[in-house]
């Protein structure tokens, strides 16, 4: 069982999920209710917290780190708090195994440039058909450094199993790269088997966790991955990514890094300056995610004290109501006799996030994505930057399918304004 999708499975009932308060956190949900955001693997809506924490390092603190008057201090301060809430989040070690830039795309390709300098017996790549481009055609481009390449394929079912992992695996092996969850079909992946095979096979484990981390919790004691990467944007932050690595590989990483700076994690990886209003963001939403868990209990005074108590009460109540919509939108997808990509098995759930790709028989996926806009709906078609997979899947690149994602703002009343919708384009193919 995947330390992720148990969570979904330890909670099999819907809990009683406070979503009209947290909805009352997004000011965007507020100024257009009757607009439904489907969209929300292209990046989510931002609550007032992170709007104001942005807000304050642009009004207050706008200014370089490392100077000795009190601004500057003031900015050192907040990457240090948000390293703190990034470590917290993922359940890191330290807080300097997280390293700040501008998305999660630029940090595998550091971290592969960095590996590809040092291949040699151990010189193959496991990647998946089911991930985002990002997370294979980084690798892809160290053929030129003598990397060779084994494909861990997805099975009819929608999902990558082990099982197929195990023969791929040999003593040349150097890294497995794969999801953590799918930002095209919403599969969950084993990805604490993938770290235990991978890791009896003497090699690491890269995850991308950009698509997951809004869905549910991450622990990467408990996962026992190798390096890991998020963007703040799907998880109701700023445009930014991180990158989080064990500190002894980070430390053996051969990165670029201007000659003053430290040859020690997390300097030696944060080449250049990022944005730091967009980090203060980060933090805030992390903030925001624990609010969740106050909110969950009227009786504050009750409720654990530590932070990364109340992510884990936060996130698994995520989870639990996420689950709720799932079941709702595949229902209503399947009624309305759309083919689902990937999982639609109703006693599945627990090993996806309510990410649905479908299609409409007769129906081009723009014309859905552009009806159900007129409708107020917002939602996605294409090959959702996953090419392989829409060729796996028989569809061509060029229309691909259509994508809603929810998040844990949405509700299932939006999900059946989305079913009228949908049941018009059915109707009339």
């Amino acid at each position: 069982m995947s330390a992720l999708s148990s969570i979904a499975e330890r909670n099999p009932k819907p809990v009683d999920f406070p979503v009209d308060r947290v909805r009352a956190s997004f000011p965007a949900l507020q100024r257009d209710e009757q607009f439904v955001f489907f969209d929300n693997a292209a990046g989510a809506q931002i609550p007032q917290l992170v709007l104001d924490a942005v807000n304050h390092h642009l009004l207050q603190c706008n200014v370089q780190r490392g100077g000795r008057y009190e601004k500057s201090r003031q900015v050192d301060a907040t990457i240090m708090r948000a390293r703190e809430s990034a470590a917290l989040l993922l359940n890191a070690s330290d807080p300097n195994e997280i390293a700040f830039g501008m998305n999660a795309t630029s940090f595998i390709r550091v971290v592969s440039l960095a590996i590809g300098q040092t291949l040699s017996d151990r010189n193959e790549f496991i990647l998946t058909d089911m991930d985002h481009e990002a997370n294979i055609a980084t690798w892809l481009a160290l053929e030129k450094n003598g990397a060779k390449f084994k494909w861990w394929k997805m099975r009819e079912d929608g999902n990558l199993h082990t099982e197929d992992l195990g023969p791929l695996l040999c003593p040349r092996t150097r890294l497995v790269a794969c999801t953590a969850a799918s930002n095209a079909l919403g599969s969950i992946v084993d990805v604490s088997g993938a770290a235990k095979l991978a890791h009896e096979a003497g090699a690491e484990l890269f995850l991308d966790c950009v698509h997951y981390s809004p869905h549910g919790l991450i622990d990467v004691q408990a996962i026992d991955c190798d390096y890991l990467v998020c963007s703040g944007y799907k998880a109701f932050s700023p445009h930014m990514g991180f990158l989080w690595g064990k500190l002894e590989l980070l430390r053996k990483l051969p990165t670029f890094r201007e000659d003053f700076i430290p040859d020690e994690p997390p300097g030696k990886i944060e080449a250049g300056t990022f944005i730091y209003e967009n980090v203060a963001g980060f933090d805030a939403a992390v903030r925001y995610l624990e609010t969740i868990a106050r909110l969950m209990d009227d009786n504050s005074g009750d409720l654990e004290t530590s932070r990364r108590s109340s992510i884990v009460k936060a996130m698994c109540a995520v989870r639990a109501y996420e689950a709720s919509l799932s079941l709702e939108l595949l229902r209503t997808l399947t009624n309305c006799g759309a083919t689902i990509y990937g999982i639609n098995d109703e006693s599945r759930l627990g090993q996806r996030v309510p990410t649905f790709c479908f299609n409409l028989a007769g129906v081009p996926p723009a014309t859905v994505t552009e009806t159900l806009s007129r409708d107020g709906i917002a939602v996605r078609d294409g090959h959702m930057y996953a090419p392989r997979l829409m060729r796996r899947l028989g569809l061509p690149l060029d229309t691909g399918a259509v994508r809603a994602s929810l998040v844990h703002y949405n509700t299932v009343a939006e999900i059946h304004r989305f079913r009228e919708s949908i049941l018009k384009l059915s109707h009339h193919a």
